[in-house]
């Protein structure tokens, strides 16, 4: 996989889709620090292993989630290298029956499309119907990595600035789980 060397608080150049503007737009608003690389699309998290290498950080991988009757939307964060299991989430949250949330679902509530699931779309869910999960080792981790609501970017975040800037501004306070 091609990728672009790392650039610190700048974004791509060109015209860029909406949703990834907006997720610029939002960091530069918020003063947040970043380093950026771009590259081909990295909709999975075989793919992200090589921009991890080069920013120097694991990308989070990134659950969209919803239960059995979808009126529950759920975005959990993780390292990468973790299994998820629906039943020990399940558990730990009081949600039976959590599965994938349908790709309209993720358009609608984070303006992401398959694959760039972030926190960042979280500056779309005005109405707080997402309900944030962050494994404990990722919320302790010193940098966050994810993509700007695209997956042909990763940037990567100090995770105090995560915690203590963007998370207040989108009026989300996570849950910690163990996976």
């Amino acid at each position: 996989m091609e990728i672009s060397p790392i650039y610190h608080n700048s974004r791509p150049e060109g015209e860029l889709p909406a949703q990834e503007t907006a997720a610029f737009d939002f960091l530069d608003s918020l003063g947040i620090d970043y380093e950026r690389v771009t590259h081909e699309l990295a909709d999975t998290m075989e793919k992200c292993d090589d921009v991890s290498a080069v920013l120097g950080v694991d990308v989070c991988k990134n659950l969209f989630l919803c239960n059995r009757q979808k009126t529950s939307f759920y975005l959990l964060c993780m390292p990468p290298h973790k299994a998820f299991h629906t039943k020990d989430l399940s558990h730990q949250i009081g949600s039976a029956r959590l599965s994938f949330a349908p790709e309209e679902q993720l358009w609608e509530l984070l303006h992401c499309t398959p694959g760039s699931a972030t926190i960042l779309g979280l500056m779309n869910d005005e109405e707080n119907r997402v309900q944030l999960l962050i494994d404990k080792e990722t919320y302790e981790a010193e940098f966050f990595s994810c993509h700007p609501c695209l997956c042909t970017s990763t940037i990567k975040l100090n995770t105090s600035d995560v915690k203590n800037v963007l998370l207040p501004k989108v009026h989300h306070k996570p849950i910690i789980v163990e996976l």
